[in-house]
């Protein structure tokens, strides 16, 4: 079977979501996914009233067999060019175990469905976050081996998860999951099926999803932390739509396994500025 036109598949459709999806959706048939129906047909609508060709799907990233009824509906729109995957909810949004499941298993998830149906040339694109960046020691080089390696099902079976902990742990230890089993994947796929996976970690991005952590006992910290940064703004969902729109592009052809950080240099000015020195 030929297609005359390509497939992009944006999962989330939240304000990053439809941003990357208005970013990549000219000329290509947007499937759209998310797991809020509303979120879902407020997107949809938005990008056909832009003129795209945009078929929407619910899923649940965190059920595998949800995740594979999107791939089969996306193969059989079109060739499948890119999949970016922007699920994920913040510490803020709810349980240690609700943040596993979502931004650690559904990443997995995402990754074992839609690698059996990509095609040469595809490339994969997972959002993750500057969180594990931030909070380096919810991470041992053990438990990265696990997240990196470990069979999809056992992923949550691991002495340092803690599914009744805390949120921001769970989340630094899901975005940091994400980050490298998408380059585990990526070692395995460039040779197997010349399939590339990337992931980009965001940092402070003026979406609903940060107002929300902004109104927690955390919100004064992110604050200070952004005012701190090199480019002391938030950042725009623009920002990590061009760089998303570049990585599933041919001029990233030989960029495979990476994670690129979009945070106005926050990251960096954590490690070497002022304060790094006293």
């Amino acid at each position: 079977m030929t297609f005359s036109q390509n497939t992009f598949v944006t999962i989330g459709a939240g304000g990053m979501g439809l941003a990357i999806a208005r970013r990549l959706g000219s000329g290509q048939r947007v499937v759209l996914a998310d797991f809020s129906q509303s979120n879902l047909d407020v997107a949809a609508r938005a990008l056909i009233d832009d003129g795209h060709d945009v078929q929407a799907h619910l899923v649940d990233v965190a059920n595998f067999d949800s995740v594979v009824d999107l791939a089969k509906v996306a193969t059989a729109t079109g060739r499948l060019a890119a999949v970016v995957n922007t699920a994920g909810i913040a510490a803020a949004q709810g349980t240690a175990r609700r943040v596993y499941e979502v931004d650690l298993l559904g990443t997995a998830n995402v990754i074992d469905a839609f690698l059996e149906v990509m095609p040469s040339g595809s490339s994969l694109t997972s959002i993750s976050s500057i969180a594990s960046y931030l909070m380096p020691e919810a991470v041992s080089p053990g438990l990265e081996q696990h997240l990196a390696t470990a069979p999809r099902d056992q992923l949550l079976n691991h002495a340092d998860i803690d599914i009744q902990g805390s949120p921001r742990v769970a989340y630094a230890v899901s975005k940091r999951a994400n980050i490298v089993r998408v380059q585990s994947a990526a070692v395995r796929q460039g040779k197997e099926k010349g399939v590339r996976l990337n992931t980009v970690s965001p940092g402070f991005i003026a979406t609903p999803m940060l107002r929300k952590e902004l109104g927690t006992d955390a919100g004064g910290a992110i604050k200070a932390m952004i005012v701190d940064s090199p480019v002391p703004r938030a950042g725009t969902v623009s920002d990590v739509a061009n760089v998303v729109a570049f990585l599933t592009s041919v001029e990233a052809a030989f960029i495979n396994g990476v994670d690129i950080i979009v945070d106005g240099g926050l990251v960096s000015g954590q490690r070497w500025g002022p304060s790094s020195s006293s």
